[in-house]
């Protein structure tokens, strides 16, 4: 049971999202049980990559990064989004046994919906109005802590959102869309009026009433600190923003109805020798159940698939069947392309 809610909002230069997201891991690693955060925030110029993308594939890096732009990489799964001062991002964190996707996703509807707007969920983890998205939410969850955080379009510049994300043709056509430019739209062509700051009240003001008013609103000063420090270089590093990269011999490609994958393998002597698994899944486990089942195995379809149901009963065992189902779509990929 939530007995403190807390908020914090960046100041309005905070727009690095380096230090945006090493606050919100800092959140994850002090928030105690019992308690409910949000924390609201912006990035300028920034595509955010989820935890197992590869940066390249769905980002034009150099371009990005030499008109200023930044490459980020999240905690979480999910795809690539492009951040600027239109928009506004949200992050609602608590106990695991307090964690409520449908209840927080409620708490963000109610906010748009009182500036009329018809907002709705669609798909697995998007909002929408009229069809068209303008809010992608994905999740962490840690052993004791957990957030959900997302994307909400104010105002949308669609010729900056289609010149640094690289989308695939597969993904839009499961989209039934051209490019991602003509599937989102922005909250202030449905109430002209609307602006970042307007959101922001509205959030925080249906945040309080959905977990009770606030026990404390956190100030900079609450979360200064070498932690904090840390974290962002972390966040900033070349290691953690476009990850390990080795030569391969084969490469497999294919978009599920849960997301895309691309697998990446090195193979030496008969064995596979290190392989990668890229995918904007949203679960985050996905690609290291799967790289650590191949990893040293021989390079023959039957060893390949008993590894693979291996690695998918296990995860069923352990309760997560979302993760053993991917593992099994990926286990029949294989079997076809192999």
């Amino acid at each position: 049971m939530i007995r403190h809610t807390f908020l914090y909002t960046a100041p309005a230069d905070s727009v690095l999202p380096y230090r945006n997201l090493a606050r919100e891991e800092l959140f994850l690693h002090h928030l105690t049980e019992g308690s409910a955060l949000l924390y609201l925030w912006q990035n300028q110029n920034t595509v955010v990559i989820g935890r197992n993308q590869n940066g390249y594939r769905e980002c034009r890096v150099s371009l990005l990064e030499s008109e200023g732009g930044h490459l980020a990489r999240r905690l979480s799964g999910g795809g690539a989004v492009f951040h600027d001062l239109g928009n506004l991002n949200y992050t609602i964190l608590t106990h695991r046994s307090d964690f409520n996707v449908p209840r927080q996703t409620e708490t963000i509807l109610r906010a748009v919906r009182r500036f009329g707007i018809d907002a709705e969920v669609t798909g697995r983890n998007d909002i929408a109005v009229g069809g068209r998205k303008f809010s992608g939410n994905a999740y962490y969850l840690s052993k004791a802590m957990c957030y959900q955080h997302g994307t909400l379009l104010v105002k949308v510049d669609p010729e900056r959102i289609g010149r640094y994300l690289s989308v695939s043709r597969e993904k839009l056509a499961s989209k039934g869309v051209r490019s991602v430019a003509s599937r989102v739209t922005g909250l202030a062509d449905y109430c002209s009026s609307l602006t970042v700051p307007d959101l922001v009240a509205a959030i925080a003001e249906e945040f309080a009433a959905e977990y009770g008013s606030w026990t404390r609103r956190l100030s900079e000063e609450d979360l200064a600190g070498e932690e904090l420090e840390q974290l962002t270089k972390q966040y900033a590093s070349d290691a953690w923003r476009y990850g390990e990269t080795f030569p391969f011999r084969d490469e497999i490609t294919h978009r599920f109805s849960w997301g895309s994958v691309q697998l990446l393998l090195q193979v030496k002597e008969g064995r596979i020798s290190g392989v990668k698994l890229y995918t904007d899944s949203l679960d985050t486990k996905l690609a290291g159940l799967c790289e650590s089942a191949l990893d040293g195995i021989p390079m023959r379809p039957p060893d390949i698939e008993s590894a693979l149901r291996l690695a998918a009963e296990n995860a069923r065992t352990m309760g997560n069947s979302e993760t053993a189902a991917e593992l099994e779509d990926i286990r029949q990929l294989l079997r076809q392309e192999l």
